[in-house]
């Protein structure tokens, strides 16, 4: 309630730390790499390092089979591929459903009838700040378009039972953060359990 906010935002501002300065130590083509000074809240002053990046839209796609679609990608960072779904990068000044829906087409051929916003993860919260905005796509069909992936970007799809994706967190076939939590997210607004679930 509020009187939870109000000790959350007093706790918070004891936690603060201050930018007196920020530069860029690297700038790529997608991430960027800044070293900030911060006066910490005992008053000394620290480093932080973090990686800016401009944020991403993710969709869980739910047919009338329910039935769901995953990709296959390689990830250099861990040298192996890994079970996903759909996602891809906010371009500039774009509504992240915007990205969903632009992704979802050119990742997988398809276009949704019906979409969900689940909700927004910080999934690096560490060194980066990056957010993903999850999205239930239901009403699935083929897009006009066609799938037209970006060049150097390969995947495969596959088409799995809900069920068996879910089963798939559990077991460890699925360890990407961003699938884990919207195919959690999925089950639960179907089965009524979230409520900050919104059109």
């Amino acid at each position: 309630g509020r009187a939870m906010t109000r000790e959350l935002e007093t706790i918070d501002k004891s936690l603060e730390e201050t930018v007196l300065s920020e530069r860029e130590e690297y700038s790529g083509r997608l991430l960027h790499v800044l070293r900030r000074e911060v006066k910490l809240p005992d008053g000394r002053i620290s480093a932080r390092e973090m990686i800016a990046h401009p944020g991403a839209a993710a969709m869980v796609v739910l047919d009338d089979e329910n039935c769901t679609v995953l990709e296959r990608q390689w990830r250099s960072p861990l040298d192996r591929a890994f079970w996903e779904i759909p996602a891809g990068k906010i371009d500039k000044g774009e509504d992240p459903f915007e990205t969903a829906c632009r992704e979802l087409e050119e990742e997988t051929g398809l276009a949704a009838d019906k979409w969900v916003e689940l909700g927004t993860i910080h999934n690096a919260i560490g060194y980066s700040n990056e957010r993903i905005v999850i999205y239930l796509a239901q009403g699935v069909h083929p897009a006009e378009s066609g799938q037209k992936l970006d060049a150097g970007e390969f995947l495969t799809l596959h088409r799995l039972p809900f069920e068996e994706a879910l089963s798939m967190t559990r077991n460890g076939e699925i360890t990407d953060v961003k699938t884990l939590v919207g195919l959690a997210w999925a089950k639960d607004y179907l089965q009524g359990n979230l409520p900050q679930a919104k059109l």
